[in-house]
Parts: structure tokens; C-alpha cells; sequence
């Protein structure tokens, strides 16, 4: 399998994923927008994945190649119809490629917090086997405040109605970091946008200790996270093999 990762800031990589798709023996390309990468031809991609960013999804203005991005996660979804997974800004960004809306939160989610599956989340294969409410590690400002046409809710809480969402049969986003690795926490710390946000979210005190809460989570997490890409790559071996068989 041939991914195509979209990146909007070094530190915002597919973390965990990295490992478990290489194991996986799937070749990966990382394409760093932010830094002027240019976005190739994707006809030959089976998984398009975007990444976080301090960014938002509306500054069109200060980071022009959003614009192309919406445009291409368009095109894959709508008329390639191939697999897509959005986590955090990439979520975000599907939502408006799509005609969603993404709007400023009251007050920023950072840190664990628990997720409710919807029961078209508790049918959906891609959160197969997870049970009704899962531990998450979330970080950010801006949240989905308006589905596109065609979008349903898979996951949510009191803090973001859209923790995760389906649009047609592939094309998934996740507003919480199932990625996170050892690193994660003070590598993002060292972004002045986020670190704004965490303590503003936990106060000074808990945001120092923000790294020792996750630590001890770390395993489940990656549990987590090997399991989602087990339904993950189950559901993109079922999308591309009727089109491999028919050339």
C-alpha cells in the first residue's frame, strides 16, 4: 500500500502510525506543505492521511496552500472515493473541504479526555471492537461546528460535538490524536501556539505535569492506535481490491 501524508508542521507527523506501517511493509510519502512541498500527482496513492497543525483551517490568507489542500482532499474523496483519515487539523480540514464548518472553540481541549462513540460510531468498522467510550489525548482550539452533507457523527463529548466523523464509505476524520508517541507532548510544547492553548485549558500547574499524565497512558494508547489501523487497513483492502481486480 502507498500513503500520502499531508503535514502542516515537522513535529505533527503520523507518530505512532509511522512505526506500525512500516512494519506493515506500506510505503509512505510525508509531504511538508507549510515549508512550500508541493503536492504531487495522487493516482497512484492508495491512503491519503493530514496531519495537525497550529494552523486553522480559515487562514487562507497567511497559509495560501490551504486552499490547494481543500482541493485536493476534495478530489481524493469525491472523486477519487478513495481512503482518507483527517486527525486533528486534517479532520478539520475534510469537514471544510466538503462544505462543513470549522469554528473557534469557547475554550481549548487539551490534555486526556474520554469520548462517547454514537451508535453510528458503535457500527461503524472503522471503531470496531472499541468498547462505548474511549480515553483520548486531545489538543486543540477549533472544532467542527457545522457537518458537511453526508457527514455522520461517530464520536463526541461535552467539549466537541464532532470528536470523530464519517463522510461516504472512506473518508474519516478524527478530531483526537490517536498518533501520540513518547515525544509528543514536549515537542508540541515547544510550539508557541500550543503552548498558549494548554495553559489556557489546564493552568500552569497541570500543563507541567500535562507529560508525566500521558506517559502513564502511553501503552493503551498505543493499543489504541494498533487496533484502529487494523480496521483501518481492513477497510482500504476491501476499497482498492475490486479496483485492482478489474485492471
Amino acid at each position: 500500500m502507498r500513503i500520502l501524508v499531508f503535514q502542516h508542521v515537522a513535529v505533527e507527523h503520523p507518530g505512532i502510525f509511522r512505526d506500525l506501517w512500516s512494519e506493515g511493509g506500506h510505503s509512505m510519502d510525508q509531504i511538508e506543505l507549510d515549508e512550500g512541498d508541493r503536492i504531487p500527482d495522487m493516482s497512484s496513492y492508495d491512503l491519503l492521511v493530514a496531519m495537525g497543525g497550529p494552523m486553522d483551517v480559515w487562514q487562507e490568507d497567511i497559509h495560501p496552500w490551504l486552499v490547494l489542500e481543500k482541493a485536493a482532499i476534495r478530489h481524493w474523496v469525491t472523486e477519487l472515493k478513495r481512503p482518507y483519515l483527517g486527525i486533528c487539523l486534517g479532520h478539520q480540514l475534510l469537514a471544510e473541504a466538503l462544505g462543513g464548518k470549522v469554528t473557534t472553540m469557547s475554550r481549548p481541549e487539551v490534555g486526556i479526555a474520554e469520548v462517547e462513540l454514537t451508535e453510528a460510531g458503535r457500527r461503524d468498522s472503522i471503531l470496531a471492537g472499541f468498547g462505548p467510550r474511549l480515553e483520548t489525548f486531545q489538543w486543540h482550539g477549533a472544532e467542527v461546528s457545522m457537518l458537511p452533507e453526508g457527514a455522520e457523527v461517530l464520536a463526541f463529548n461535552e467539549a466537541c460535538a464532532v470528536q470523530a466523523m464519517r463522510w461516504g464509505a472512506h473518508a474519516y476524520g478524527f478530531q483526537y490524536h490517536c498518533e501520540i508517541i513518547p515525544t509528543t507532548v514536549d515537542e508540541w510544547k515547544r510550539i508557541p501556539a500550543y503552548k498558549a492553548s494548554l495553559v489556557e485549558a489546564l493552568g500552569k500547574e497541570k500543563a507541567g505535569k500535562l507529560g508525566e499524565a500521558v506517559a502513564g497512558r502511553l501503552p493503551e494508547f498505543r493499543r489504541s492506535a494498533e487496533h484502529l489501523n487494523l480496521n483501518l487497513l481492513k477497510m482500504i483492502q476491501a476499497a482498492i481490491e475490486p479496483a485492482r481486480n478489474s485492471v
